[in-house]
This record gives structure tokens, C-alpha cells and sequence, in this order.
């Protein structure tokens, strides 16, 4: 069986403060959500010593929303996988779009930086997508197979074994835009499949692939019911506890 999971990235809001507040709503909501949900937070780096420690008892995880890729050096302004692991952090978002667009992240750093994640025992969330033009020029299935296989390709199965992918549809992601069911559906079992190819299927029936475009607890359900969707890697929905949680109950039951 798949985990089915419903990470929350909180990307660059909240203080400390506010951040500790917001985990600990969550926190405090998490029993109704299902047990066979997996819940993630995502917050700022500065928070996370905060909140793990908070959270040390709690089936809430922390993960970073990004590392370094290198192990350590003089590399001014970045946080090593090993730091993060550190504090308590169980997994670490990869390759979000952003990272790629705004800091010229490229398939080889992100390789690094999923090598480097999982020896210091970090479990990455690696994100794939594609932008509007790549959409609407039907370009999107090559846009993704490259983003994979120029990665996730250069694990061992073992490796690949430790990997949550997120299918974030960069048109749909702060847009208000949203990828309809089916849309997300076919780009899930087309995720799947390649990584069937590559793997092995026992290898592609166990990997979670999350849907990360504008998820919301208003569309969630009809998301969530889609075979080869197994939850969500939530954006601006992750801020609201009471949100965050209702999208983890979305699950078909």
C-alpha cells in the first residue's frame, strides 16, 4: 500500500512566533484527521529547531523546504542537509519550481542535493512540472520525463526507494488555477508508468506521488478519489490549520 501524505510547504511566510502558533493548530487537530494520512510541515528554516521540538511527540513531521547541494564549505547563506537533519527534520522538499525558476536550480544540482539528503537521512520530496507555454505547446509529457530521468534515473533502486515525487503544474501553482482531476490523473499515471519502466512496477505501485497545484479543501475530494493520486504538496491552503487538516480528510474513505 502507498502512505497516502498531505505535506504543507509554508514557503517564505510566518516568524517563529506565528510559525510555532500555526504547528501547534495543527498539531492539536491532527487526531482527526485519518491515521493512515501522513502529515508534513514545511516551515522556514529559522523556525524548525522551534517547532521539532515542539512537535517531538507529535504524528506531525517537519521538513525543509530546501538544502544545499554540497556537504558543507564556504558556501555563504546555505544550510547543509546535514544541518537540517539536525534539528529534528525528518524529509526535505527538492526541485520545487521556484527553486528552479528564481535560483537557476538545474537537474544536477538537485541530484546533489537528493544524494546529500538522503545520506544524512532525509526523505526528499522531489516536485516535477511543467510552465503554461510547455502545457499548452503539449509539451508537458517530455518536460517531465526529462525532469525525471535526468534525476531520479541516476538513483539505485534502493535510492528511489526512499523518494516521495510531487507533480506541481507550475500554471496552477498561486494562480488560482487548478489542474482539473483528470488532468492531474494523467500526468500521475504517467509518472508512474516511467518510473515503472525504469524500476520495476512493485517499485512504482509503492511510490507516493503527490498533486501540488493550488490543492484545496474545496477540491481535494474530487483530487484525492483519482487512482494514481496519492495526496497533496499544499501551498497556501498549509497556513490554515483548520484547511490543511480538512484537505488531509479529503481521502476517499
Amino acid at each position: 500500500m502507498r502512505k497516502k501524505i498531505v505535506a504543507g510547504n509554508w514557503k517564505m511566510n510566518t516568524t517563529p512566533a506565528q510559525g510555532l502558533k500555526l504547528a501547534n493548530e495543527v498539531n492539536d487537530m491532527a487526531a482527526s484527521a485519518p491515521t493512515d494520512v501522513e502529515l508534513i510541515i514545511a516551515p522556514p528554516l529559522t523556525h524548525i529547531p522551534l517547532i521539532t521540538q515542539a512537535l517531538a511527540k507529535s504524528r506531525v513531521k517537519v521538513s525543509a523546504q530546501n538544502c544545499a547541494a554540497w556537504e558543507k564549505g564556504a558556501y555563504t547563506g546555505e544550510v547543509s542537509a546535514e544541518m537540517i537533519s539536525s534539528t529534528g527534520a525528518t524529509h526535505v522538499i527538492v526541485g520545487h519550481s521556484e527553486r528552479r525558476e528564481y535560483f537557476s536550480e538545474n537537474n544536477e544540482m538537485l541530484l546533489n542535493k537528493i544524494k546529500i539528503a538522503m545520506q544524512n537521512g532525509l526523505t526528499p520530496i522531489f516536485c516535477c512540472g511543467e510552465k503554461l507555454n510547455e502545457r499548452d505547446s503539449n509539451q508537458y509529457f517530455n518536460v517531465i520525463e526529462k525532469q525525471i530521468s535526468e534525476v531520479l534515473f541516476k538513483l539505485d533502486t534502493k535510492e528511489m526507494g526512499n523518494i516521495i515525487i510531487a507533480y506541481e503544474p507550475i500554471w496552477a501553482i498561486g494562480t488560482g488555477k487548478t489542474a482539473s482531476p483528470e488532468q492531474a490523473q494523467e500526468i500521475h499515471a504517467f509518472i508512474r508508468q516511467i518510473v515503472s519502466k525504469k524500476f520495476g512496477d512493485e517499485l512504482a505501485k509503492s511510490t507516493s506521488i503527490l498533486y501540488g497545484g493550488s490543492c484545496k479543501p474545496d477540491n481535494a475530494k474530487e483530487i484525492f478519489a483519482k487512482a494514481d493520486v496519492d495526496g497533496g504538496l499544499i501551498g497556501g491552503a498549509a497556513l490554515k490549520a483548520e484547511d490543511f487538516i480538512a484537505i488531509a480528510k479529503s481521502f476517499p474513505k
